[in-house]
């Protein structure tokens, strides 16, 4: 993927500092919508979060609000394919379309990630290749699981082979689990816990089968501060110690895996999850993101000016809120 210069925005101007490039920072456009409708797919009974609202001049809004200089956007959960790929890779070219005429009407402020409609494999090697050929993404967004199929599941090789041939930036994002106990709380509300249970679940399965290490040029990125990562990197290690002797296990280097991610800070990062992340992160890896429309935009102005205040942060701040990111997708801003 080439870099791309893009001019200084006129629109709008961030009011607040430190201006930032947004990667994890949702859309929820007509065809999103429309395609839920037709699955018949209701988010708030699905993952007992309801569906924000959502239109594109509140989102620049919303950037001059909280000090967007660019965004880059994606599409959340409930995620497409619900087991008929004919139908998920339809889906996913009429999302990927107006996600793109989106961009191309603000393109000093907005980009996207493609979405892909895993775990359709020849489909979303045809939809990520226009994506990137046609459309202009600056990446792919693949979900935690599609239908069941989890990321590092051998069935994706062709798939990750061709996102290494691209040298793409793929974004993972939480998707519900095929099962998960029922009559519990956490049960209920999905981002509080399953959400992040499910992309700790992904990323280990990543590391676990050698995906990261087989297809070095793929660039992840993971969501919510590392998840559940951060706090059981240390535990993977001594399992694995146990596990591989046995012939249990693969030998897998952990840290030098976990060293290669690259991590978005959305969500209630501090103070603790930041704490652990920072032990195992390479600090050039680390992104800014926002979460919204699903935070609200004063949580997330709260949360921005407490990150950029953090200890941890503030001596890297530059990095974390720009230019990491402009490195990552090529962004000449």
């Amino acid at each position: 993927m080439t870099s791309r210069t893009v001019a200084t925005p006129t629109a709008h101007a961030a009011k607040a500092s430190p201006a930032s490039i947004d990667v994890h920072s949702h859309a929820l456009p007509q065809s999103y919508l429309d395609a839920l409708d037709e699955l018949g797919v209701s988010a708030l009974e699905e993952d007992g979060f309801p569906t924000p609202t959502w239109s594109e001049e509140g989102h620049l809004r919303f950037m001059d609000e909280t000090g967007q200089r660019f965004c880059i956007l994606s599409i959340s959960t409930p995620h497409i394919n619900r087991g008929d790929d004919a139908t998920s890779a339809r889906l996913a070219r009429s999302i990927n379309d107006e996600l793109a005429a989106i961009c191309r009407r603000h393109p000093e402020s907005l980009g996207f990630s493609a979405t892909l409609p895993v775990p359709a494999v020849e489909a979303s090697i045809d939809e990520a290749r226009r994506a990137f050929d046609e459309l202009g993404a600056l990446g792919v967004k693949v979900p935690s699981n599609g239908a069941g199929t989890y990321l590092g599941d051998p069935a994706l090789d062709p798939l990750m082979e061709f996102l290494d041939g691209r040298k793409a930036v793929v974004t993972i994002h939480p998707s519900l689990a095929p099962a998960a106990p029922e009559g519990i709380f956490t049960a209920g509300p999905a981002p509080l816990f399953e959400y992040v249970v499910d992309t700790t679940r992904a990323v280990l399965n990543l590391m676990a089968h050698g995906v990261i290490e087989r297809y070095p040029n793929i660039r992840w990125v993971v969501p919510h501060a590392g998840s559940f990562l951060p706090p059981i990197a240390h535990r993977l290690m001594g399992i694995s110690g146990v596990l591989v002797p046995a012939g249990l296990m693969e030998p897998v280097d952990v840290m030098a895996n976990l060293r290669h991610l690259w991590w978005d800070l959305a969500g209630d990062a501090r103070p603790v999850m930041l704490d652990s992340l920072m032990k195992i992160a390479d600090p050039k890896h680390l992104l800014y993101g926002s979460d919204t429309p699903y935070t609200p935009t004063e949580m997330i102005a709260r949360n921005k000016e407490g990150l950029a205040a953090d200890p941890l942060v503030a001596p890297i701040a530059q990095d974390v809120f720009f230019d990491n990111a402009a490195r990552l997708y090529g962004l000449n801003l």
